[in-house]
């Protein structure tokens, strides 16, 4: 794929996301207020912390950190729906939480961006994301989203069709995207793999874990934590390999490495997860055992 039209595809994307919500769902985020703050404090200033932690530890090469960044900052959406759905988690919550992370997101990944920017690049230097490129990454993620949303409540019936379409478009895409991050950067992944490959698997294993225990420390019922827990646990590699190789971006095949990898191995270890779960909280085994109504 030509680098150019990245950036379509992750307004595609993104549009795929707005389209899975409602006016409702935002709404709906103040009756609750406990879950949202925990995922907001796991999303903006946990998650972040951890990422910057696993760099640091396995000594990632600049821009692999960037990129490991980049990816953390992504939202989830309809991947982490799916999951939950299976799992049996808080599917209404997680469409509250895929919403405002929707949000959240507009401006986290420009923000993370240009300290990931400013932490490993920038040789005690401070170098900002660049005004243009901070509007762009904005308007990449905020526009698409907004469409969809109002196509969504301007015409739900036309925009429950179009969701079978875009999630199969999705799958697709996020193919694509996993395809183009390592065809364009197959040295750097060879010559990293294995401590890349550990960096991803330990974020993504860490994130969930966090999720699910701090919300059931805050006591939320299981279901609401696995809501939660992978809400902020998986993460959109789509939009984060589209704006590391955009060349109206960051254009750095070395950045959408992380993302690339977590493209084939993070669902796996969400799934891997759930199944821990399952065996591991009583509460979890109560609910799964429990009749119905």
């Amino acid at each position: 794929m030509d680098n150019r039209f990245l950036p379509l595809v992750v307004g595609a994307v993104m549009l795929a996301l707005g389209l899975t919500l409602t006016v409702a769902d935002f709404r709906r985020a103040a009756t609750v207020r406990r879950p949202l703050i925990v995922a907001l404090i796991c999303q903006s200033l946990i998650l972040p912390t951890l990422c910057l932690l696993i760099a640091e530890a396995l000594h990632l090469t600049p821009n692999l950190a960037v990129g490991l960044m980049l990816m953390a900052a992504t939202p989830g959406g309809m991947l982490a729906n799916i999951v939950s759905h299976l799992a049996n988690g808080d599917l209404a919550l997680n469409l509250t939480l895929t919403a405002i992370n929707a949000v959240l997101s507009i401006f986290a990944i420009p923000a993370i961006l240009a300290f990931s920017l400013t932490w490993f690049l920038g040789e005690g230097r401070f170098i900002p994301l660049q005004f243009d490129k901070f509007f762009a990454v904005f308007a990449m993620v905020l526009i698409p989203v907004a469409i969809g949303v109002a196509i969504r409540h301007r015409f739900p019936n036309f925009a429950g069709r179009l969701q079978k379409f875009v999630r199969i478009a999705a799958a697709v895409l996020l193919v694509v995207a996993v395809v183009a991050g390592i065809a364009s950067g197959q040295s750097t992944l060879w010559k990293n793999f294995g401590v890349l490959s550990a960096a991803v698997a330990c974020f993504c294993a860490i994130s969930l874990t966090v999720g699910y225990l701090v919300s059931r420390r805050m006591r939320l019922g299981p279901r609401q934590a696995i809501a939660v827990s992978l809400e902020i646990g998986l993460h959109n590699a789509v939009v984060a390999v589209g704006i590391a190789l955009s060349p109206q971006l960051l254009n750095n095949a070395e950045m959408a490495m992380p993302a690339a990898v977590y493209g084939i191995i993070g669902p796996l270890i969400a799934l891997a997860f759930i199944v821990a779960v399952r065996r591991l909280d009583p509460a979890y085994r109560e609910l799964a055992t429990a009749p119905a109504g």
